[in-house]
């Protein structure tokens, strides 16, 4: 199984800053990098994650780090119900590598598996009972809008004929090898509704930062990336700015963005598409 890299990070301590003493969320714990990086800097942490195979690295970081940590197993979204106000709120958006090595989870066209791709094991839709319950027009938009596949109509009236089972079934279909991680990508969008939970997110950070808190969003492909881009353009637009709606609960200042060096692409190719974007709360 491939380690996972944390993707950034380097950039992410550095748009921080001194984080000892600070109160950060880590919206992705994942395998724990970020988190295990903020913990070691000083910081207290709170850690969100809906998928249960972390629990066992979440775990060991409690035992590690004591009252600094706690993790709440549930989707990011949730951080809306948090009281209190944070320094920082920290989103390392996609997949992990842990997710996609793992063939039984369903996300890797690369290895047999069961078509599953729920990042929360169990609860919801799979991907296989997706493409059954979802008609040819929906299936073509999902195709269409979350993997930008050209001949999704086409494509989306093959896969519902054939309603494959596994992973395997699924790419064998797809007869243009340009469409596959497209394809699969997709499909993990929907059934996970990505989207819908980074929006959700990010409309709770206003109210979550105090004055001069900061929220980082590392992103690795274009429909996040243009979610969190918008986001954070609408909420640093000058007051009056017609070009902008007013929609920020107070105004934010932008961090500069960054991408991988060379350096970090070739020891972890994964980060290639990667994007750091953040703001700071003014006040």
């Amino acid at each position: 199984m491939t380690k996972h890299v944390p993707v950034l990070l380097g950039d992410v301590m550095a748009a921080l800053g001194e984080v000892r003493g600070m109160r950060i969320i880590d919206a992705t714990f994942g395998a724990g990098g970020y988190t295990r990086a903020f913990l070691e800097a000083g910081a207290i942490v709170t850690a969100f994650d809906r998928d249960p195979n972390v629990a066992e690295d979440a775990t060991a970081v409690a035992a590690e780090y004591g009252g600094r940590f706690t993790f709440v197993p549930r989707p990011f979204s949730a951080m809306a119900e948090l009281d209190g106000e944070y320094d920082a709120i920290v989103f390392d958006l996609g997949i992990s590598s842990m997710q996609i090595d793992i063939a039984e989870r369903g996300f890797s066209f690369r290895a047999d598996g069961p078509l599953d791709m729920r990042m929360s094991s169990g609860n919801g839709v799979s991907a296989a009972d997706l493409i059954a319950r979802t008609d040819v027009v929906e299936l073509a938009r999902i195709l269409r809008d979350y993997g930008d596949v050209k001949k999704a109509s086409v494509l989306a009236r093959a896969i519902k004929e054939k309603c494959p089972q596994t992973t395997l079934e699924l790419r064998d279909l797809i007869y243009n090898p340009r469409d596959i991680a497209p394809v699969f990508q997709a499909l993990r969008i929907a059934v996970n509704d990505e989207m819908g939970e980074i929006r959700r997110a990010l409309a709770a950070v206003p109210q979550l930062l105090c004055a001069g808190g900061k929220c980082i969003c590392v992103t690795f492909h274009s429909l996040e990336d243009r979610i969190v881009k918008n986001t954070f353009r609408e909420w640093t637009a000058a007051p009056g700015d017609p070009r902008m709606p007013a929609v920020a609960a107070a105004p934010f200042a932008a961090i500069a963005p960054t991408t991988p060096s060379a350096d970090e692409v070739r020891e972890n190719p994964r980060a290639r598409s990667a994007h750091m974007r953040g703001v700071i709360k003014s006040y």
